[in-house]
């Protein structure tokens, strides 16, 4: 990886093999760079903890490390980072491996993908951490600790009263070899501290945020490996990019405070310091952190809600990225063509569920009819909407809804609106007084008698021409068309004053009976619809909506 070092005295750095460690020359102060083209490929890494399920901002980090990384032609690496034995589990683990693999954020290395840089979990690479602890320990970056948790609680207690950051201010910064060889022969636990120089500061060149500098009496110093041996995160973080020979780290912002730890760590090994990226958190539309109390959250939630994954994808790239235009609908072959991170901005990205719904609404209407069929006539039958989802009444519902459905596991909506007959409610409706005036019971009494004498059958068994030459027929009869004629019916016949075409609609709704494939209790047939019509108290209905204009007039 080509570097070079800035400001100071500073000149250049001379890479070398290995691990890729090199001798800087001295300085007070480091500016790190690193370029992304030079004689290596880029490689950038996904690394998640197995403790929970893959959150969107997780994925989102992924997701622009794949995108990144295959405009360059480089290698995107998978590494599981476990160490949280408490809380870590291969569940998680397999989860997260298997929506990464849902949203098509294939790895070149990591786990069921070996390389040369192996193993990809942390927890298999605990010697490794050893080594390069001792090697800090011999070269006097690090030290042994042997204060107990009391004594650094009495530490923290100290600083907030004197409104200083929480450091580290032991005598084992400065023990002697006596002291420090006393406390192990007494068997006493400790830590391995890192050194922390007292002056100076790190330079970074954030790719998305710009210039970021720490001072390095910001931070006490820190703790590498517990006293159980486990290595801490920020370790195990440098160790494994530097190794595994990561050359752009691109993350979310929550991990910038831990750069200052992961530089040190790297200068004091002489290890290569890759380029970094953060990118801003993901937040709600209340401009908070997104949590599970503003709904989904995770990427398997939305799989299983139905959301198709390059519709996904393509709402997580726009989540803090543009291509400079309006474009909105990128396939996964244009974001990579077209993916910088220059094009990332630094203010937070806002999940809206809903642009994302009407945007996986766009991939799903593209998808080819026989495969729209199948996925939404599954849900009807999962849901217990269907008893059988192979019939031309499933086949038709589908190309008569599908407009209105944006997300597979919501298609149940308008289905059970069609099937269902609100009547009642729509009776006490104050839009229905026009209705009401024009003699709707003139109406109901005809189409009453057309459904007796099966006109009303006959026709809809001949599909929507049957059903237009009815319409006529009946519209004549009553000197009726035009919102007159198809207003009163669509309330008679529905129950509502608005929805899909009326004809197919009714042909839908004569086939459902027919075909006896329809098992949901909301389903009321057409036989059922007439009975009620039968039942109304027209005199009390035109009584009810004199008294509601009244109420209306008087307020």
């Amino acid at each position: 990886m080509a570097m070079s070092l800035v400001g100071g005295t500073s000149s250049r750095i001379f890479v070398c093999g290995g691990c890729g460690s090199y001798r800087p020359s001295r300085s007070r102060r480091l500016r790190v760079t690193a370029a992304a083209g030079g004689d290596a490929a880029v490689r950038v890494r996904f690394a998640p903890s197995p403790t929970g399920n893959l959150h969107v901002g997780g994925a989102r980090t992924a997701l622009f490390n794949y995108l990144f990384t295959k405009n360059h032609g480089g290698k995107f690496i998978l590494r599981i980072e476990d160490t949280d034995i408490e809380r870590s589990t291969k569940e998680s683990e397999n989860a997260m491996l298997q929506d990464l693999e849902w949203l098509g954020l294939d790895w070149d290395e990591g786990p069921g993908k070996p390389g040369e840089v192996g193993p990809y979990r942390q927890s298999e690479r605990n010697s490794i951490y050893q080594n390069y602890a001792q090697k800090l320990l011999e070269s006097g970056h690090v030290y042994k600790c042997f204060c107990s948790d009391e004594e650094l609680a009495r530490m923290k207690e100290l600083a907030e009263l004197k409104k200083l950051p929480p450091r580290y201010t032991g005598k084992w910064a400065t023990a002697s070899k006596q002291e420090v060889d006393a406390e192990i022969a007494r068997g006493t636990p400790y830590t391995y501290r890192f050194r922390v120089p007292r002056t100076g500061s790190v330079t970074i060149n954030d790719l998305i945020r710009g210039v970021v500098t720490w001072k390095h009496d910001v931070l006490g110093d820190f703790v590498i490996l517990r006293s159980n041996g486990q290595p801490v995160y920020n370790f195990c973080v440098a160790i494994d990019d530097a190794c595994m020979k990561i050359t752009h780290v691109i993350r979310a912002e929550e991990h910038l405070s831990n750069t200052l730890r992961q530089v040190l760590i790297y200068k004091a090994l002489n290890l290569p310091v890759p380029r970094f990226g953060h990118v801003s958190l993901i937040l709600a539309p209340d401009r908070t952190k997104l949590s599970k109390r503003h709904g989904a959250t995770s990427v398997g939630q939305f799989r299983e809600m139905g959301y198709l994954p390059d519709a996904m994808v393509n709402y997580l790239a726009l989540l803090g990225w543009n291509d400079g235009t309006d474009k909105e609908i990128f396939t996964k072959d244009e974001l990579m063509e077209k993916f910088s991170l220059e094009r990332i901005t630094k203010s937070a990205a806002i999940f809206d569920q809903t642009k994302l719904s009407w945007l996986n609404g766009k991939y799903l209407h593209q998808l080819p009819d026989e495969e729209l069929v199948k996925l939404i006539s599954s849900h009807w039958l999962k849901a217990g909407i269907l008893s059988h989802a192979d019939s031309s009444f499933t086949k038709e519902a589908v190309e008569l809804l599908k407009d209105g459905i944006d997300v597979v596991a919501r298609s149940e909506v308008p289905l059970l609106k069609l099937l269902s007959y609100n009547l009642a409610q729509t009776l006490e409706s104050k839009s229905l007084g026009d209705l009401v005036k024009d003699n709707l019971r003139e109406v109901a009494e005809a189409l009453i008698s057309a459904h007796d004498n099966g006109e009303l059958a006959s026709a809809l068994e001949s599909g929507r021409d049957g059903w237009q030459t009815w319409t006529k027929s009946f519209g004549k009869k009553l000197n009726r068309k035009g919102k007159r004629l198809f207003m009163p019916l669509r309330m008679l016949l529905t129950g509502e004053l608005h929805g899909s075409d009326l004809g197919s609609s009714m042909v839908l709704l004569h086939k459902a009976a027919q075909q006896q494939c329809v098992t949901a209790p909301q389903f009321t047939p057409l036989s059922s619809r007439i009975s009620q019509l039968k039942e109304l108290d027209w005199s009390k209905l035109q009584e009810d909506h004199q008294t509601i204009e009244a109420a209306a007039a008087a307020a």
